[in-house]
């Protein structure tokens, strides 16, 4: 079962039901005509969800094994032919291997969660478990369903740790230790555990009551007063995540007077980005792996610099890569993933509308007395995840081709080269991924793999710009996001 907001294109009419002109063109009557056709006796929902499940992990094996044939060639691509020796692509393309296989097997694991949640009524089970807890140990006042809705996602988020730990220790200490990445103690790796545990307890209590008052008391309109407050709770947790959350599990120290300084100082006011304070964080000690990024309110920015890509990478090309960066925020990328963002919330809110009291979806998995909010919310994510594939589909076009308008922007600042060679020593060092199946990479990357990158920098091949030495463990993986 999955939190992860699902959405799927609205539907333009209801099968079965003639509608004349006049009313199909009012939104409410939709709702209603689509929520009355989805909530019917002994409609197949089990089944359904089921299918779906399966159908999504066999269609993402399938995607995996086409990349995992790219993952066997033996020569580097062309445009890559002389920068990248031998060894480091050999070594990229069996980490690239092993990280398929791991996912596969992990997927494969997580299938069978899902399969045993949804067939032995797992939900149903645990909502009763916590709703006893309750009685029996909570005061009256904290018998109601907000309150049984907290108790119930604290348990279900402690059981999917459980679950998934196996899976994460062996990411951690196998597979990216033997590749040189991990840099995490077993005492890191449970502290780190403790810490984020501490702090959901501490956060979701109050947002999720907020967000089932908010339902609670709005009733049908709850959709736009949902919206907004979510809205305002992401921007909240953007600009405080930095401040107040990050230096728990991290040391931001502001960055030395110096070449680096200097010249991102003047390439912020060359561009008038309103930047406040330049840090330098202490990433390496839990990964080799690297990071750039920039936070802050629209008139106060701060840009953070991971200690790693200071260490192994040149000033000029740290500088190319915040060139990058800035160009997402000159061209409003930020601000329109954002408003995109809210688009789609605001679509799933919608959407959700239409399933909050869908009687037969709740009844197929054994809530018959109740209805509680917060399952209705799980059901529906897991009933219209196939089509949150074309969202994320979408999602990825748009962010690809904002990540070449930003190489781009780069480009006529001057930094092409400079660029260029960041993208191909970090991607070396990092052994990322150096091409990919074009279906493979249509559906989970949202940035371009380093081929298509160069090529759209007329990248010309000239010498090698990495050597046998980048088997060391100083790995660097740069970026303003997922990865540069």
């Amino acid at each position: 079962m999955d939190f992860l907001q699902r959405s799927l294109i609205e539907p333009l009419f209801v099968l079965g039901e003639v509608v004349d002109e006049k009313k199909s063109c009012n939104p409410s009557s939709l709702v209603q005509r689509l929520s009355r056709f989805l909530d019917r006796p002994l409609f197949p929902w089990k089944r359904l969800i089921l299918g779906f499940s399966i159908g999504q992990y066999v269609f993402e094996t399938f995607l995996t094994l086409r990349q995992y044939s790219v993952l066997q060639q033996v020569k580097p691509p062309a445009v890559l032919a002389k920068e990248i020796s031998q060894e480091t692509f050999d070594k990229s393309q069996a980490y690239g291997r092993a990280k398929a296989r791991f996912d596969i097997v992990s997927g494969l694991w997580a299938q069978i969660q899902n399969v045993a949640f949804i067939q032995f009524d797992v939900l149903t089970k645990m909502w009763s478990w916590t709703g006893d807890l309750l009685l029996r140990w909570a005061p009256a006042r904290f018998s109601g369903e907000i309150s049984h809705s907290i108790v119930f996602v604290m348990t279900f988020i402690v059981l999917q740790q459980m679950l998934s730990l196996p899976t994460r220790v062996y990411n951690t200490f196998v597979l990216e230790e033997k590749f040189g990445f991990n840099k995490q103690t077993p005492k890191l790796f449970v502290t780190d555990m403790i810490k984020t545990n501490l702090l959901t307890a501490a956060i979701m209590p109050p947002i999720l009551a907020a967000l089932l008052k908010i339902i609670q008391k709005t009733g049908n309109q709850f959709v736009f007063y949902l919206w907004v407050f979510t809205a305002g709770l992401q921007l909240f947790i953007t600009t405080a995540y930095p401040i107040f959350i990050q230096p728990i599990f991290n040391k931001l120290s502001p960055l030395e007077d110096g070449a680096l300084k200097t010249k991102v100082e003047a390439l912020a006011q060359g561009h008038k980005f309103p930047l406040q304070e330049l840090f330098v964080i202490d990433g390496s000690k839990r990964s080799a792996h690297s990071n750039a990024y920039f936070y802050g309110l629209p008139w106060k920015k701060h840009i953070v610099i991971y200690d790693t890509l200071i260490e192994k990478t040149q000033t000029e090309e740290i500088i190319a890569i915040l060139a990058h960066e800035l160009g997402h925020w000159k061209l409003g990328h930020t601000t329109r993933l954002f408003g995109i963002s809210q688009a789609h919330l605001l679509y799933v809110f919608s959407l959700f509308s239409i399933f909050i009291n869908n009687v037969s979806l709740y009844s197929a998995f054994g809530f018959s007395a109740t209805r509680p909010i917060v399952i209705g919310f799980i059901l529906f994510s897991d009933a219209l995840s196939p089509l949150d594939t074309v969202i994320k589909l979408l999602f990825n076009i748009i962010s690809r081709k904002f990540e070449f308008e930003a190489d781009a922007f780069a480009k006529t600042l001057g930094y092409r080269s400079d660029l260029a060679a960041s993208l191909i020593k970090l991607h070396a060092q990092n052994l990322s991924t150096m091409d990919a199946d074009w279906m493979y990479a249509s559906y989970h990357y949202s940035h371009p793999h380093l081929s298509e990158r160069l090529k759209a920098l007329d990248w010309k091949p000239r010498e090698a710009l990495t050597s046998e030495k980048d088997k060391d463990d100083a790995v660097v993986k740069a970026s303003g996001r997922d990865e540069l």
